[in-house]
């Protein structure tokens, strides 16, 4: 475990994640919390699976193995975020020429961003889930390569980053930035208060 630091009144949190962006979205909104190593949690879509359940049950599998993973009390949080086009679900890259590939599939169309999120505490786990719709810009052959050959995309589902290059390469969006970047704050924050979890503005109950 790295970056302990928990919260002096309250509910800790421990963040089943190995997302740098996930831990900087809570750090953000002043949640302290506790990183846990990355659950090893197979990401393979089951049969007749809809992308929407894709995404919860991958976010409290992973919520779960951090349950395992902690040797204190607290609440678990896991998320997962996937990249819809159309009704083909979009992971993370296998290489650039995958990543190429997915890059060209979404140019100058929409595609839906889908983040599951999972708080799991004293054995009850509650869910939610963003839906945010993307539309890509119609980029170039000539830049849409040089994204790919950048490498931001490498570990990203859809292959792409909106908080860094990947700006580049929106025209619009509609619903939640922060859950296509990999955790719907929107969805997360009540979570955390039904968890007791503080952040930055918790206010102690009287």
């Amino acid at each position: 475990m790295t970056d302990v630091v928990l919260p002096q009144r309250g509910t800790p949190l421990f963040l089943a994640s190995g997302s740098p962006r996930r831990a900087e979205l809570l750090t953000q909104v002043g949640a302290r919390f506790t990183r846990l190593p990355a659950p090893g949690v197979d990401e393979t879509p089951l049969p007749d699976e809809s992308p929407e359940q894709y995404v919860i049950r991958l976010a409290r599998a992973k919520a779960g193995a951090g349950d395992g993973l902690r040797t204190s009390p607290g609440a678990v949080l896991g998320a997962d975020t996937a990249v819809v086009l159309e009704a083909r679900i979009l992971g993370k890259p296998v290489d650039d020429d995958d990543a190429l590939a997915m890059i060209d599939a979404l140019c100058a169309r929409e595609h839906r961003v889908l983040s599951g999120v999972c708080v799991l505490h004293q054995g009850e786990a509650r869910t939610a889930m963003s839906t945010t719709r993307v539309r890509f810009r119609a980029l170039t052959a000539a830049q849409r390569r040089a994204y790919v050959a950048r490498g931001e995309g490498r570990d990203k589902a859809g292959a792409y980053g909106i908080q860094g290059l990947g700006a580049a390469l929106v025209a619009s969006l509609a619903g939640s930035y922060s859950g296509v970047v990999g955790l719907p704050l929107e969805q997360t924050l009540p979570l955390l208060e039904w968890a007791g979890v503080p952040y930055g503005i918790s206010v102690p109950a009287e």
